[in-house]
């Protein structure tokens, strides 16, 4: 105790002076002062107006300080590698030494060999380590970038000869901000609420944000959940900087809870993904000395082992791992502005800096040091990824939704996964494959590894607690039909260069038009129309014409009575088809098998005017996924209402409202009733997740919701949590039973869908079998982790409801049909409430 007393003084200290560190504030509180500095290299303060950590720094000073210190150092080079969606610059800077800079794209060919055969004549001894660091993927994690503004001009000016053999023999791959949007969101509110006499009081308004808060980008996505999908644009720069230069380190800095100190990976053993070798794990650890032993002479507090795990490899500190690299988390406990008081005292936000920027050296440090064998270990990766591949292949597709197999294959070709075209049609595992929507994708390539994680179905674990999601199997989550064992004599050309699916030509018609209802972008063709003022019906029954069937769902467009004229309207649609990539024919007689044209079975559509309630209590990121769906994907515009001035809402404007996720009820008593009258006055509300609870606590419709009954028996105190844990489903894959004749189901091909679900909400099934038209298999679990008894919870039960309320509908989807935007394969479901729900 006594040995410990005297460090515990000095952190009493520190806390005890942490208001005066913001006056005081120097960069000599952040850097090493045994060595020099070149003063024709411009130091933070120069460009941004302040020393870092005094202000949280906006993107566009973070942005100009790079782009100096690219100019004036040879050390640097930067580039701009695209846009968000709010337009700031996806930049990325590449430091090490000018020698290494005169030879770079040699350097980088020579890295590259290491993952490709024949890479054992390769030299390593002479190969520099490339490292890749990012920081803040979550805006309001700030410490990060403002840290990342200390470690660039660090590498740029120090003189040491330490740094100039870390140069020498390090390639870093530089990104000051993986959310600009974010960060500029959080920076804004930081600052606008900074007081000249900082005020530490935890609920102060400045460590409070407004909803959505900084956590996420323009669209309120998580974008830490996005390094496998890339659905988003800042995500695709970084795989494409990932796969130009297959870095062999990566690290993510975070932050966490303000009352936690400082962690860094690995996380708990027991939850790494089985396809993530050992070694992989061993190295995190030796790497992890490093950062010990920098944080003991700082004198900062830190854990490792806990609470995090290396198993979703959609995360940044994750993906690494099933790609030869090594992903590092970095999590600092949080001062969410600029001083916060704490269980541990004091936090100021330059504490926060200053552990990230030691973080950030002690990573550089490993590399240096541990060079050889980490480029080593990226070479044995990849060979014993060759050797461990079986032969034959993967193929999936759809033979009537060609744009949702398409949209699966540009994921594969963003991280160069090797894939071929159909040779021809044939059939495997009982499934019809043809050549202009499927895809082969063979098991004996360079991403065997990455390819097994994107298409495997898991149900078996060796822990039963997750961070994030338990399964994400592509084919399931875009709705295709997937073989995992054919033989690669079914492969044709390996596609280089991937383009969309080819339709055919629109022909005239003076009759009618017709358009099927598969393929995904359907919507937005159909919204296209309904937004011109045409009119177009909905076939509630199948029929056919000569030699072609068309389905439940069949979108009719008559020629006759409409506002163009047949020239016109075969202009229009032209366009239609040229911008959606959705067939349309054209029909010249109502004389059909089956239901005719002019039959009372094609039900008249209205155009849709959706609003999407948003604001304090709604989960940001359903709320976020629904409008990128709407505004990104279909080209609809969709009105946010917010929660705060929802009362002084016009309702009369909106066909048609979506409630997402919300906590706890996100509307006032007297909103609910507003809600009631617009329902019953025609309108149709559709909720998602606990909108189940709120619906049935409001009489918006009658639910049996099952009760949690679990019981812990034989679970002590300590393992309560982890017992509460396992009940939880922390994102799973579950099979459906669908009925195709329902209007909720129009477009999809077969019986059986699989649907993405991380509740507990359990909704009885309805004793009418027409009512439930989607309903889980009695054993539905495809891929993921559930505890047996929430997998007895969840057979039978149904995750859709419907239910009219005067002139109106509410319908009610438990589970999440937009998850993370790559959950391609359920969003039909969202839009066919949209534009089907009067038929339901």
């Amino acid at each position: 105790m006594q040995k410990f007393l005297p460090f515990l003084i000095f952190c009493i200290c520190l806390n005890s002076f942490a208001q005066q560190e913001n006056k005081e504030l120097g960069l000599d509180y952040y850097l090493p002062q045994n060595i020099n500095y070149n003063d024709d290299i411009p130091k933070p303060q120069d460009i941004i107006g302040y020393i870092p950590g005094e202000w949280h720094v906006t993107h566009d000073l973070l942005v100009n300080y790079m782009r100096e210190l690219a100019r004036v150092s040879p050390r640097i080079a930067i580039e701009n590698r695209g846009e968000t969606y709010e337009g700031r610059p996806l930049i990325l800077l590449t430091i090490t030494s000018p020698e290494n800079h005169e030879n770079l794209e040699e350097i980088r060919k020579e890295h590259l060999a290491l993952t490709q055969e024949n890479a054992s004549s390769l030299n390593v001894a002479e190969m520099p380590i490339v490292v890749n660091q990012g920081f803040s993927i979550h805006g309001n994690e700030a410490s990060g970038s403002n840290a990342a503004l200390l470690a660039a001009y660090y590498l740029a000016a120090a003189e040491s000869e330490e740094v100039k053999d870390l140069l020498n023999n390090t390639i870093i791959l530089f990104d000051p901000s993986f959310n600009p949007d974010g960060l500029q969101r959080f920076a804004y509110w930081a600052n606008t609420n900074k007081s000249e006499n900082i005020n530490p009081d935890p609920q102060d308004r400045e460590y409070s944000e407004v909803w959505p808060g900084g956590r996420t980008n323009h669209y309120w996505f998580d974008m830490n959940r996005d390094w496998l999908p890339v659905q988003l644009p800042e995500s695709q720069a970084r795989i494409a900087t990932f796969h130009k230069w297959m870095p062999n380190i990566l690290t993510d800095h975070h932050e966490m809870g303000s009352n936690s100190s400082f962690f860094f990976q690995p996380g708990i053993p027991s939850r790494t993904h089985p396809l993530t070798p050992e070694i992989n794990q061993e190295l995190t650890k030796e790497i992890g000395n490093y950062h010990a032993e920098a944080f003991d002479e700082l004198g900062s507090f830190y854990y490792t082992e806990e609470n995090y795990d290396d198993f979703y490899y959609g995360k940044g500190s994750t993906f690494p791992d099933i790609n030869g690299s090594i992903g590092i988390l970095f999590e600092q406990g949080s001062s969410r502005g600029h001083a916060q008081e704490t269980d541990n005292g004091i936090l100021t936000f330059p504490f926060t800096i200053r552990n990230q920027f030691t973080a950030a050296l002690s990573t550089l440090e490993a590399a240096k040091n541990m060079r050889e064998k980490i480029l080593n270990y990226q070479r044995n990766f990849y060979k014993n990824a060759r050797n461990s591949a079986k032969d034959g292949a993967y193929v999936f597709g759809s033979e009537k939704d060609a744009a949702s197999a398409y949209e699966l294959a540009k994921i594969l070709k963003k991280h160069q996964v090797e894939i071929h075209s159909l040779k021809e049609d044939f059939e495997a595992e009982g499934k019809s494959f043809k050549k202009h929507s499927a895809y082969v994708v063979p098991k004996n390539q360079r991403q065997h590894r990455l390819v097994k994680a994107m298409f495997e179905r898991r149900t078996e674990f060796e822990d039963s607690l997750f961070y994030d999601v338990s399964a994400w199997t592509l084919p399931l989550a875009f709705n295709l039909d997937f073989a995992e064992d054919v033989k690669l004599k079914h492969a044709g050309e390996e596609i280089k260069e991937l383009s969309a699916p080819k339709i055919e030509t629109l022909e005239k018609s003076n009759y009618a038009y017709v358009m099927q209802w598969h393929d995904y972008y359907s919507p937005k063709a159909l919204n296209m129309i309904l937004e011109e003022g045409l009119r177009a019906k909905v076939g509630m029954q199948a029929f056919s014409l000569a030699d072609r069937e068309y389905d439940y769902g069949t979108i009719l467009i008559p020629v006759q009575n409409q506002k163009l004229d047949a020239d016109k309207m075969y202009q229009f649609l032209q366009n239609v088809v040229e911008k959606s990539n959705v067939q349309i024919d054209a029909i010249n007689t109502g004389l059909t098998e089956g239901i005719n044209l002019g039959s009372n079975q094609f039900e008249a559509l209205e155009p849709a005017k959706v609003a999407l309630i948003v604001g304090d209590g709604i989960t940001p990121y359903d709320a976020g996924e629904i409008w990128h769906l709407f505004d990104q994907r279909y080209d609809m515009k969709i009105t946010k209402l917010d929660t705060r001035r929802f009362s002084r809402t016009d309702l009369s404007r909106y066909t048609d409202i979506i409630l997402p996720n919300s906590r706890g009820s996100a509307l006032e008593k007297r909103d609910i009733e507003k809600l009631k009258d617009w329902i019953r006055d025609g309108g149709t509300l559709i909720g998602y997740r606990n909108a189940a609870r709120f619906f049935e606590k409001e009489d918006f419709m009658d639910l049996e919701i099952k009760k949690d009954s679990l019981v812990a028996k034989d679970i002590s105190f300590e393992e309560q949590r982890d017992f509460r844990g396992a009940q939880g489903i922390g994102g799973a894959i579950f099979e459906a039973k669908i009925d195709r004749s329902h209007p909720v189901n129009f477009g999809y091909t077969n019986d059986k869908l699989a649907l993405f679900r991380n509740t507990t909400i359990f909704v009885e099934a309805d004793k009418q079998s027409y009512n439930n038209p989607i309903r889980y298999t009695e054993n539905p679990l495809l891929s993921g982790y559930i505890s047996d008894p929430r997998l007895e919870d969840i057979a039978g039960t149904v995750p859709f409801k419907y239910t009219g309320l005067g002139r109106g509908n509410v319908i009610l989807f438990t589970d999440n049909t937009n998850f993370r935007a790559f959950w391609y394969g359920t969003n039909k479901l969202l839009m066919n409430a949209i534009f089907f729900g009067d038929e339901m």
